[in-house]
């Protein structure tokens, strides 16, 4: 491991295990959850209710209005307010979004996905807890972004693994022409259902706003064991592919250290 490695993974920041999620919509809904608890209760049930099988699906559903989605992208501070949140898993959700999926044979290598080139982008994509970016800095946009993302009119959300890696994204965007780009660009991982990734993109077209990129990596708990997450913030008039695909790979980067880090700790604890 890196002397580098070793002292960003000292000092990054550590969050607790529900750090992630948008506690003001999940737990409130714990919290206050009476409505959902009818006043009246029938002392016997008609016989023919034990003959209906569960529900498999919620009513009015439609493409972008999906319920389980939608509280997972809550559970990364997004919500999509205008009902319309599109999950892109392959080049088939790109079209039900109503975009045309990406095609150019002069950069797609006919066994991989789209090559990106972004190494000069990185020079311009600092880590929040260096010295060129604090933490409350970082915090301040991402929630800027967050919110501005919530209420716009439609959400793409490409969804996949950082090429050559197992390390699994998720990219919010109301970019139309980014979105089927990055499906591009990401592996394809197996669907399942929806839920957090390691690396989570918030991309922000706004033709009002400054430009801005940079990418923060984080300790949560899950099941009782440490994690490393990332998260990219990427805003602007117009961004590039390059400025997130730099975002993407120096994340993945940065958790491949931490979890390097992390086995030496064991390694070394368990030696002692």
């Amino acid at each position: 491991m890196s002397t580098r490695s070793s002292i960003v993974f000292l000092t990054r920041r550590v969050l607790a295990p529900a750090a992630r999620i948008n506690d003001v919509i999940l737990s409130g809904n714990k919290k206050n959850s009476s409505f959902l608890k009818p006043s009246r209760f029938f002392s016997s049930a008609p016989e023919s209710i034990s003959r209906v099988g569960a529900a498999t699906s919620f009513p009015n559903e439609y493409p972008g209005m999906n319920y389980e989605f939608n509280w997972s992208l809550n559970a990364d501070g997004v919500t999509p307010t205008k009902k319309s949140a599109f999950r892109m898993t392959k080049p088939l959700d790109v079209r039900i979004a109503g975009l045309d999926p990406f095609k150019s044979s002069s950069s797609i290598s006919s066994n991989g996905p789209l090559k990106v080139d972004a190494e000069s982008a990185k020079a311009s994509m600092p880590e929040a807890g260096s010295d060129a970016l604090t933490f409350e800095n970082f915090d301040e946009v991402t929630q800027r972004t967050k919110d501005l993302l919530s209420m716009s009119d439609h959400l793409y959300c490409p969804e996949g693994y950082v090429p050559g890696t197992r390390i699994s994204v998720r990219v919010i965007t109301n970019s139309k022409p980014l979105a089927p780009q990055l499906l591009a660009y990401l592996e394809r991982a197996p669907k399942k259902d929806p839920s957090s990734q390691s690396i989570t993109a918030y991309v922000l077209v706004d033709p009002t706003d400054q430009d801005f990129s940079a990418y923060a990596i984080e300790e949560i708990e899950q099941d009782g064991q440490a994690k490393s997450v990332a998260a990219v913030v990427v805003l602007g008039k117009a961004p590039s592919l390059e400025t997130v695909v730099a975002g993407l790979e120096m994340s993945a980067i940065g958790l491949k250290e931490d979890e390097a880090a992390r086995a030496d700790t064991e390694e070394a604890a368990q030696e002692e």
